[in-house]
């Protein structure tokens, strides 16, 4: 499949992933000589070598991707700093505080771009589920979108009122917010399960915002470059670098391990989970098996089962479809995976795990704003609490730090009170309207309201146009009459 299917697309028909044909190879003295690139010149050099020129000209990608890093605040987009003898990646620099704006961002101009030159007719319904941090992102990166709806599943009461008021506070006609009685993993299924529904996904365009959809793996690995080149730029005796990721859905850590493929020297991918640890005990004991989630002050990575965790296991099977399969299916029957052996070996090559309690999270963000005066998020403070007990804290170490602190101050203050002062353009939310809608943990009713959403919308903005048209007849006579007044004026005067 091409670049802009696949990106149209998001989910393959049958519930499955979209993966590469290939990942392409660098070579070091390639990667070398992006070195003095900004982040938005690396982006397109990397983003190059998946998307052909057929598919998005070099212009246009080179477009897309600067008109996306110029929403963030920092001239980095994504800058390294030194903490605590070790390196933080900050990923909280774009407009909704997240490292999901990196993705974003592009994604919501890569559908603006394939809408304008022929895609889906000019027509595209986004429906995503977020555990807080997807939702505003994909909000941001859509609003306002010609031929865009974008619907968003957030679980209801289990997002923080930051979260919550950065998706519900957008008042773009084009922006619906639901809130779903379950968990995270119940509107997951409710994405998946619309894709697999033919006539629901042909009736409304459908397509997917989720990490589901490869360009937002995509976007994430430029980071990876980036980070590496500014460690290796203070530290000209490291050789590889090492990663720790907070993670729940394994996408980002995902962009790492794609990075990894293509020739970046990455050491070991840690994989940091909170108590909903179904990847930890993967790495650590080869059991991917499906708990209950654990609600907890790390919201974003409380999910029970990684959608793209099964992108990885094509990999660890080979790229053999038929193997993967077997798993899935046994998977979807028991929710258990196991693997020993050598298939958990080849794991642990590339991969460490650590989780990190609620306990071990307070007591990291505390240490950090104390000897440090720096605040990690509760996500964050995982990360860097996985590289302290695998003993990984030094130069040739970078954490993600995947959102700003203030997004979680009820978490925040139980480990540090006060805390400081979050931003205006968090701190403004509390202030604006809300809107959104719930619904029970039903797909079909869902589906009903993301129809009856479009048709609203499009109702409404066809109303607004045709008073718009009147509007313009009513001023186009009325310059009319009075220039053929003035006409007659001029006629008579001259008499």
């Amino acid at each position: 499949m091409s670049f802009r299917d696949v990106v149209m697309s998001g989910l393959a028909h049958d519930r499955g992933l979209f993966v590469p044909d290939s990942v392409p190879t660098l070579t070091m003295e390639e990667i070398e000589s992006w070195r003095s690139l900004s982040y938005a010149d690396l982006a397109v050099e990397v983003m190059a070598k998946f998307v052909d020129e057929d598919q998005v000209p070099r212009k246009i990608l080179k477009d897309i991707v600067k008109r996306s890093c110029a929403s963030f605040r920092h001239k980095d987009v994504t800058p390294v700093v030194e903490k605590g003898g070790h390196y933080i990646l900050e990923l909280f620099h774009g407009p909704t505080f997240a490292f999901k704006d990196v993705a974003l961002q592009m994604l919501g101009n890569f559908f603006e771009y394939f809408l304008e030159t022929g895609s889906n007719g000019g027509r595209l319904a986004v429906l995503g589920a977020t555990s807080g941090d997807t939702g505003s992102a994909a909000i941001y990166g859509l609003r306002g979108k010609k031929g865009v709806d974008c619907v968003i599943l957030f679980p209801y009461g289990r997002v923080s009122e930051i979260q919550e008021r950065q998706m519900t506070t957008v008042p773009d006609s084009n922006i619906h917010c639901v809130a779903v009685e379950g968990t995270f993993d119940d509107c997951q299924d409710i994405v998946k399960e619309s894709f697999a529904n033919k006539e629901f996904r042909e009736k409304v365009k459908l397509g997917a915002v989720n990490s589901i959809n490869w360009c937002r793996v995509l976007a994430q690995t430029t980071y990876y470059f980036w980070s590496y080149l500014r460690v290796t730029d203070e530290n000209k005796d490291v050789r590889t670098v090492n990663y720790s990721v907070p993670t729940g859905n394994f996408g980002d850590i995902l962009a790492g391990y794609y990075s990894k493929r293509m020739g970046l020297p990455v050491g070991k991918l840690i994989v940091a989970t909170n108590e909903n640890d179904i990847l930890h005990r993967f790495f650590s004991k080869g059991e991917y098996h499906r708990y209950d989630i654990a609600e907890t002050i790390s919201p974003s990575m409380d999910i029970c089962v990684s959608s793209n965790f099964e992108r990885y296991l094509y990999h660890l099977a080979g790229d053999d479809p038929t193997t993967l399969a077997s798993w899935m299916e046994a998977f979807e029957a028991t929710g258990k995976i196991t693997l020993t052996g050598k298939k958990l070996e080849e794991a642990r090559k590339d991969f460490l795990s650590a989780r990190a309690d609620t306990a071990l999270t307070l007591q990291t963000i505390k240490e950090y704003y104390e000897k440090y005066d720096y605040m990690l998020c509760p996500h964050s403070a995982v990360g860097v609490s996985a590289i302290q007990q695998l003993g990984e804290v030094n130069k040739a170490t970078v954490c993600l730090a995947t959102a700003h602190d203030a997004k979680f101050p009820d978490a925040c203050k139980r480990a540090v009170d006060p805390l400081p002062t979050p931003p205006p353009q968090l701190s403004k939310l509390f202030s604006m309207k809300t809107r959104s809608s719930k619904c029970p943990n039903d797909a079909s009713v869902v589906q009903a309201f993301v129809e009856k959403s479009i048709e609203e919308r499009i109702a409404k903005e066809s109303a607004a146009g045709s008073r718009n048209l009147q509007r313009k007849k009513t001023l186009l006579s009325v310059g009319v009459v009075a220039a053929i007044a003035m006409v007659v004026f001029q006629f008579t005067k001259r008499r």
